[in-house]
């Protein structure tokens, strides 16, 4: 990265309110077309600039593509943050240029009520079988509390919450980690989790598309892993534990809510549930497989079905094959 070519990066007005713009939020391109006023190829200009440049990074979702402002490199001195408090400053300092980023704030508003909006259609669209899985176990307030207790009060550093549909997770534990990535398969799912997330600012937590199968990073990215009421919805749960290992610091550690082992086979066929729940020892044999250490099951049972969560600390690279 040079210098020079930040400063040419930044030498246009334009430029100047995307690079605002999303220091609040992760936007797609054609939002910020929509705020600034401007036509998606003329703005898809401006972004590829700041790209090459090494402020912005790009994130495909589907058709979509959508951007967020880039982290600052572990190795190198932390350039994109200082630029992030000059802009800030600048609205002080340069009143025409703080009264067209108020305006994108204004606008910027519109976009969080229609993310809210098609949440919210997403939601009464569903709500009949969500509702009709959350009868058969425990109050979601218990099972958070419950796994709030099993993770006990330290911080949880980068967490990586996998399958995190709606985002409740994320915004649960927010306050609690450094940085969040809230990953998800699907795009619905992704949708209404970045209405619920669009609240915390854009360098505490990100939306990502992936699947548990294969995690789109690096080894010993994590923290903290978080599966809640995902596992059951995978053929080969070993292997996911497994990717989620690779993801894991030495260390660091997982956490399972899921159900404990039924025989409601309705499950399958009606919400696509490839796993009728986890007995214990089952679910203690594959984190002993994948590498961590299980610590003592914390076990729901007020419900038709128990629910069960594992906390176990990242420990060694698994070594037994999976199906």
């Amino acid at each position: 990265m040079r210098i020079e070519s930040l400063f040419r990066a930044l030498a246009d007005p334009t430029r100047l309110r995307i690079m605002r713009l999303l220091g609040s939020m992760e936007l797609a391109v054609g939002e910020i077309a929509q705020v600034l006023g401007q036509s998606q190829p003329r703005v898809s200009r401006h972004v590829g600039i700041l790209c090459d440049a090494g402020l912005l990074e790009r994130r495909r979702e589907g058709s979509w593509i959508f951007l967020r402002a880039s982290s600052d490199q572990r190795d190198g001195p932390p350039l994109r943050s200082d630029f992030a408090r000059l802009l800030a400053r600048a609205e002080s300092a340069d009143p025409d240029f703080g009264a067209l980023c108020e305006t994108d704030r204004q606008k910027l508003a519109e976009i969080r009520s229609t993310r809210e909006a098609q949440a919210q259609e997403y939601f009464a669209q569903h709500a009949h079988d969500w509702d009709e899985v959350r009868r058969l176990h425990s109050s979601d307030e218990e099972v958070e509390t419950a796994l709030a207790g099993a993770l006990g009060d330290g911080r949880l550093g980068r967490l990586l919450d996998i399958g995190t549909g709606t985002g409740r997770m994320a915004e649960l534990f927010a306050e609690r980690a450094d940085h969040i990535v809230a990953l998800d398969k699907s795009l619905a799912m992704l949708r209404v989790a970045r209405a619920k997330l669009q609240h915390l600012s854009a360098d505490r937590v990100e939306v990502v598309q992936g699947d548990f199968t294969s995690l789109p990073f690096p080894p010993d990215s994590f923290d903290t892993v978080l599966f809640h009421q995902v596992l059951h919805f995978a053929h080969s749960p070993a292997a996911a534990l497994y990717e989620a290992a690779r993801v894991t610091n030495a260390g660091g550690r997982i956490a399972i809510v899921d159900f404990d082992a039924h025989q409601r086979e309705e499950l399958r066929e009606k919400h696509a549930h490839a796993r009728l729940g986890f007995a214990d020892g089952q679910m203690r044999d594959l984190l002993d497989d994948a590498g961590f250490s299980p610590q003592d099951t914390v076990s729901l049972e007020d419900g038709e079905i128990g629910i069960n969560i594992w906390v176990a600390e990242r420990r060694r690279a698994a070594t037994r094959n999976f199906a």
